[in-house]
């Protein structure tokens, strides 16, 4: 029976971690390989994904504190003689909300990192001051330095909705990240971290030797827990829980091809783990509010979130100027790389979608009231109650007083209720939010049904049309005609056919047509 350990819910200290009984998943295959390519890199994973104590297992790697890695894959294979003077700055405390505020956060850290190297800072600029903190530490050391920074893009996307202000932080940045340009000789060894992915132009002022592995198959899972890690590492807290619910609410973060491994953010396992219940853990722990206003505004179709294409370079387009939805959705965690192609030489093609159960109910639920829904628990259960019944009379009931709930003056001012597919976005959204299992386009041989939903034994398949004012009968005809139900036959499972037209003039559901085929 294997053993119980602790769990290391918020440890970021590799010594705390690693002294404390605490279950840990070796990383340091991932770390060797990164530190004998040698160099400047960055990396970028969304929140909570143990960015932080990756930075601190590596200053106590090049710190050559020995004792931490008994049993860990790289205790054998490190150089425990030679020890690098180790420059950590950290950005994820506090809100810095003025470039003088991020000054003084600046000078403060390369102030105690001095101290802690006893070198001696003469410079009064910041610049400076760093750059005379890497080339002392070498000097004094008689090693060349390492430099982790943490959280290096938080200054800017704490101020993101304020333009100025993330300008102005942005420039304190560059400032002193500009430093590492010509550090070169000096540094043995130097990784930021971050949630976001700016441009070099913007940010780092010529440092054309930073590799950016982010997306790097060897390196996908350098961070979070993979299959393999829950049922060896975590063994012993899987009795009572189901496997494949575990699966399919927290796993699924890709940063690659389907031949890379795909993992579960560490903070919602360690949560379920200690509370034994199924809870959107990661999405509860930061209100997306800066990014349900943005995907508002630009109309986004909700439904096409499942599975939205877009080039590697938009991937990594995120600035103060100017941030592409499918990087703004990328890089925070709430939508990940689901496959990888190369449909020419040198063009690169990714197609995106939520990592898990988890991220796509939350997020639709947080998105509801965008689409002019107002958030109701209320309006959730009833849902879920009339699929429980398979009552299909109240369910038409359901969505018209849906449709007819949303105030005048908010289709009339919001441009997203211009949108052609604002009907079908809260249609998939309700009952996203619920969690239940949608298929959003699903390819049948004759074409594309426009939503599919599976819960409690039946299947239901919709098809969405818009007409001027009156229905025309034309979403069922379609169903019928395209056979789209027909690679849901077999199943032994009703299948539920229903075309509801939508009126562009009248904003109101005005055909609500069903047709059950049996199980057979």
């Amino acid at each position: 029976m294997p053993q119980k350990r602790n769990l290391p819910i918020g440890i970021q200290a590799f010594d705390k971690l690693r002294r404390g009984g605490h279950y840990y998943v070796d990383k340091t295959p991932h770390l060797l390989r990164l530190v004998s390519e040698g160099g400047s890199f960055f990396l970028s994973r969304p929140r909570r994904f143990g960015k932080s104590l990756l930075l601190d297992t590596l200053r106590c790697l090049f710190e050559g504190r020995q004792d931490l890695f008994e049993g860990l894959f790289i205790r054998e294979r490190w150089d425990w003689q030679v020890r690098h003077p180790v420059i950590r700055l950290s950005f994820a405390d506090g809100v810095l909300t003025t470039r003088e505020a991020l000054d003084v956060h600046i000078d403060e850290l390369l102030r105690a990192e001095a101290s802690r190297l006893e070198v001696a800072l003469t410079n009064t600029s910041i610049p400076g001051r760093f750059r005379e903190l890497i080339q002392q530490a070498h000097a004094v050391h008689g090693q060349r330095a390492v430099v982790l920074i943490d959280e290096y893009d938080k200054p800017i996307l704490d101020n993101i909705t304020e333009p100025e202000r993330a300008r102005a932080v942005r420039e304190g940045l560059k400032n002193l990240y500009s430093v590492l340009k010509d550090a070169d000789p000096h540094l043995r060894f130097c990784l930021l971290t971050g949630v976001s992915k700016f441009s070099k132009v913007s940010l780092f002022s010529g440092l054309n030797n930073l590799n950016d592995i982010t997306l790097d198959e060897p390196y996908a899972a350098i961070c979070g827990y993979t299959d393999e890690d829950v049922d060896t590492v975590f063994a012993a807290e899987l009795p009572g829980l189901d496997r494949a619910e575990i699966r399919d609410w927290y796993n699924g973060y890709r940063w690659g091809g389907a031949d890379t491994p795909s993992v579960y953010n560490p903070f919602d396992l360690l949560l379920l783990f200690q509370k034994r219940r199924f809870a959107p853990y990661w999405f509860e722990s930061a209100t997306p509010t800066f990014l349900v206003d943005l995907l508002s505004e630009r109309g986004v179709f909700t439904p096409r979130l499942e599975a939205m294409q877009t080039e590697a370079e938009l991937l990594g387009r995120f600035d103060v100027d100017g941030i592409a939805t499918e990087a703004l959705l990328f890089q925070t965690g709430y939508l990940t790389v689901h496959a990888v192609e190369e449909p020419m030489t040198g063009y690169w093609l990714y197609t995106l979608g939520y990592p898990n159960r988890e991220v796509e109910s939350s997020l639709n639920q947080a998105l509801l009231p965008a689409l002019g829904v107002p958030e109701s628990p209320r309006q959730r259960l009833s849902l879920f109650r009339i699929l429980q019944a398979h009552d299909l009379d109240a369910l038409e009931v359901h969505f018209k007083a849906l449709f007819a709930s949303l105030p005048h003056d908010w289709c009339r001012n919001n441009p997203i209720a211009r949108y052609e597919g604002h009907y079908a976005s809260v249609f998939y959204s309700h009952f996203a939010a619920l969690g239940l299992r949608i298929s959003v386009e699903d390819s049948s041989h004759m074409g594309k049904v426009d939503m599919a939903v599976e819960f409690g034994g039946h299947v239901y398949v919709f098809e969405f049309k818009v007409v001027e004012q009156v229905p025309q009968g034309r979403a069922l005809q379609q169903i019928k005609d395209k056979g789209y139900a027909d690679k849901y036959r077999g199943r032994g499972q009703p299948i539920h056919l229903i075309g509801v037209e939508f009126s562009r003039e009248q904003r109101q559901v005005v055909g609500f047509e069903v047709e059950t085929v049996p199980a057979t």
